[in-house]
């Protein structure tokens, strides 16, 4: 995508604001391993302002993976108009609680984190006087990169079947109006690897029928992922095939996991760091979050009429 694309893509943007970053905004946590701290950010000016909360992935980085991470996202998405509330997920290696009880990778105790903060989201706007009286709780989103994006597709109707009592999970949170899934995993049965079916149990079972929220979902189609699926990158496409609609399908072209770059600044274990695709998943996000919590607003067409008019596109849209 060229310079004049990028611009044509921007036309329905205000130019970014200054913002605000606050952290570790803490919630008390009973029951959990220790209390969720969090990272809270926001555009210094405007009201009514929309929500996302975005669940980082299980990399093996220290901090990419907890609130400090996916700075190219967060401070995008904040200096364009969204107060963004960023978790640190139990898995996380920082915590150094990987091998504790409430494994595999959390799942569960992940999706109860997402919860926990739309249930005090009072308490988080009293902990960030900035945030005073500027939160619209009716235009709420959800995102999440990877293992995140499984997170973000439980809180939007996807299922399981428990594999330590076998019964089905449900959890998912009317709250969210809208998600984004970033590189999140597909279906389980004959298409895991035989290293996930025995260690990751709860992937097994996953069914996205009744995920029925809206959700754009983004997927590299280099994104290759042996460890999880005997199949290839199309597996990350998966929640938009098997889901019901509304639904829209970004697919990159040569994207990996990280999807150019976004979950840190100059990552060394992003394998395809690329910053023109990451300007693309920060504007394609943003303006489909932004038409999904506002109809009347035109982002996101315009966004997909200047990602498939350009001359070298990045990607291709689908949708149903």
């Amino acid at each position: 995508m060229n310079e004049s694309d990028m611009a044509r893509m921007s036309v329905a943007m205000s130019a970014p604001t200054p913002i605000v970053s606050v952290s570790p905004v803490v919630l008390s946590a009973p029951g959990r391993a220790m209390d969720l701290q969090m990272r809270v950010s926001a555009p210094v000016t405007g009201r009514d302002l929309p929500i996302i909360l975005f669940s980082h992935g299980h990399g093996n980085s220290w901090y990419l993976s907890s609130l400090n991470g996916y700075g190219p996202l967060a401070n995008f998405w904040a200096a364009h108009g969204f107060v963004v509330i960023q978790p640190t997920h139990l898995d996380s290696r920082v915590l150094g609680l990987r091998d504790a009880p409430g494994g595999p990778l959390f799942w569960r105790s992940r999706v109860e984190d997402m919860k926990r903060i739309l249930d005090q989201l009072d308490l988080i706007e009293a902990s960030v006087p900035e945030l005073s009286g500027r939160l619209d709780r009716s235009r709420i989103a959800a995102a999440g990169h990877s293992l995140g994006g499984y997170t973000t597709s439980m809180l939007l109707g996807a299922r399981l079947i428990d594999p330590k009592d076998g019964t089905e999970v449900n959890m998912a949170d009317s709250r969210i109006k809208a998600g984004v899934l970033l590189a999140a995993p597909g279906k389980g049965g004959a298409d895991l690897s035989a290293f996930a079916a025995e260690h990751y149990s709860f992937f097994l079972n996953t069914s996205f029928a009744e995920m029925t929220t809206p959700a754009l979902v983004v997927a590299g189609d280099k994104d290759v992922s042996p460890h999880l699926t005997v199949r290839g990158a199309d597996w990350h496409a998966d929640p938009y095939f098997l889901s019901p609609g509304p639904k829209c399908l970004l697919t990159l072209f040569g994207a990996e996991h990280g999807l150019g770059g976004i979950a840190g600044y100059d990552a060394a274990e992003t394998t395809d760091e690329n910053p023109e695709r990451l300007a693309a998943v920060q504007r394609l996000t943003w303006a489909y979050l932004r038409t999904a919590l506002y109809p009347e607003d035109s982002a996101w067409p315009a966004a997909r009429t200047a990602l498939m008019e350009s001359p070298n596109p990045l990607g291709r849209i689908e949708s149903r």
